[in-house]
This record gives C-alpha cells, structure tokens and sequence, in this order.
C-alpha cells in the first residue's frame, strides 16, 4: 500500500536545467520532490507556497546525494527535519536515507538559486 505524500514536485523545466547545474553523482537520478509531510489523505489542503531555492548540497559519499531547500525562508521542516530534495542514489539506497545523511552529516552551502516548485499530493514510491 503506498503512502501519500504532500509536499511540492520539482517541474520538468526546473528539474533538466538542475541537472545540469549539479550533475548526480550515483546511478539512480531521483530529482523529483520536496516531502512537508507524510501519511496524508488525497483531500489534504495543498501547501501555499509555489517557490523555493536550493541552498545546499548534502552527500555521504556512500550512495545518498540531496539538495538542501529553501521554503519560506527556511530550510527547517515543521517535524524536525530538513526540506531537500534526494537528488541520486547508489545500489541499495533509499530517499528516506537522505533525511538521516542532513541530520548526521549537515550540508554543504551552495551560491542560492530559486526554483519553482508545485504543489502537491503525490504516491511516495516514485
């Protein structure tokens, strides 16, 4: 059974132009979402917000890359964690990896860069 996801997805034309710009470093290219929550109904009330900037970079060097984000003008998810987006990963790795690789590890600042992101509720096995 798959778990809904709000949050916000990364657009085609913002997610190519990033490609570019931070090349992903393991062979499974993620480049989807940003999570604000998890577990919710499909009649949940989107978020507001519709941009967003990538502020940093976080890698373990094992498999998990993600880009920090920016929302609101915080980084700091309301549960504790961190607004990314889980960027790449190697054989055997998760997207939820990437939330433990912040918390553990911290992140790499990176020169700002808005992006736009969209409003959502989404399946979280992308």
């Amino acid at each position: 059974m798959s778990k809904l996801v709000l949050g916000w997805l990364l657009p085609t034309e913002e997610r190519e132009p990033l490609l570019g710009l931070m090349p992903p470093r393991y062979e499974r290219v993620v480049a989807h979402h940003v999570t604000l929550k998890s577990g919710v109904r499909k009649d949940h009330p989107r978020p507001q917000e519709k941009e967003g900037a990538v502020v940093g970079i976080a890698d373990d060097g094992k498999g998990v890359q993600a880009l920090v984000i920016e929302i609101g003008g915080t980084t700091d998810r309301p549960d504790g964690s961190t607004y990314h987006i889980t960027w790449s990963l190697g054989k055997g790795r998760k997207p939820v990896e990437s939330n433990d690789v912040i918390r553990e590890r911290g992140w790499t600042p990176l020169e700002r860069r808005p992006i736009r992101l969209h409003p959502a509720i989404f399946d979280s096995t992308n």
